[in-house]
């Protein structure tokens, strides 16, 4: 089995049976009304009226959802069967199992694209270029395509903060740092960390222009993960990301980033 494969069977008992990715992105955390708030400004101030949209691992359709309320036709991908059933349940939007790197539709199928989880979640360059190739064959030229990623900088901190720093520093940490190798032993299946400038070079090689990297938390992020949900506090955040999120450097300083392209 190569790493990847492992990933692949990582995801599956992962999001079925050990973590609720649903409660994460609606009400663990004031985290989780920032992150979808800022999804949906910076996706719905983009795209037409009546877009169609592919939303690649979609897990449980919470994005999908209130496109689909705004008149958008939404269809949803997701690896984890679990996941689909339950996006399934909201009645809107079509949902169905796939991989991000093989999907069945025709070149030229959709207006838009998402990819909210893929990219993280595989370790080698190819398969993410892979990834963003297939997002590019089905949309129409002049269409959009957005996708997200964790930033090292994050992860890094996730792992090291609130401890007395080892002796030596340890090189799973170091590597992170570097190359974007995920920190062994953790139960979340991390494929790969980004930088901004290494997602937009993706973007690039995917042959996308006019592209756009935005923190989608921002600096606040991090914070708000550890305290219930708040309406001064996501304000006072949103205000904050709004105004740094595009900001070389500090937009790496959130949970995830958002890379922007057209095709």
């Amino acid at each position: 089995m190569d790493d990847q494969a492992g990933i692949d069977a990582g995801i599956q008992r992962y999001y079925s049976s050990v973590f609720d990715e649903d409660a994460r992105l609606t009400t663990r955390s004031a985290q989780s009304a920032l992150e979808f708030v800022r999804v949906q400004e910076l996706v719905g101030t983009r795209i037409a009226a009546g877009s169609r949209v592919l939303d690649i691992g979609g897990a449980t359709g919470i994005h999908a959802m209130p496109l689909a309320a705004a008149g958008h036709h939404v269809t949803l991908v997701d690896p984890v069967e679990e996941q689909v059933v339950k996006a399934r349940r909201h009645g809107t939007f079509q949902a169905e199992v796939g991989d991000a790197r093989h999907l069945r539709f025709a070149d030229n199928s959709f207006d838009v694209a998402l990819l909210f989880g893929p990219l993280y979640h595989l370790q080698k360059a190819t398969d993410r270029q892979q990834a963003l190739s297939e997002a590019v064959r089905v949309v129409v030229p002049g269409g959009w395509i957005f996708a997200a990623a964790i930033p090292r900088f994050i992860h890094h901190a996730a792992v090291s903060l609130g401890k007395t720093p080892p002796r030596p520093y340890p090189q799973a940490w170091i590597n992170t740092l570097e190359s974007g190798t995920p920190t062994p032993g953790g139960r979340f299946p991390a494929g790969h960390f980004h930088t901004a400038e290494e997602l937009d070079a993706e973007f690039q090689a995917a042959g996308l222009s006019k592209r756009e990297l935005h923190a989608i938390e921002g600096a606040a992020g991090f914070a708000l993960e550890q305290v219930p949900a708040d309406e001064a506090l996501l304000q006072a955040a949103l205000t904050l990301v709004r105004r740094t999120g595009h900001l070389p450097g500090i937009r790496d300083m959130t949970n995830h980033l958002m890379a922007i392209g057209r095709v």
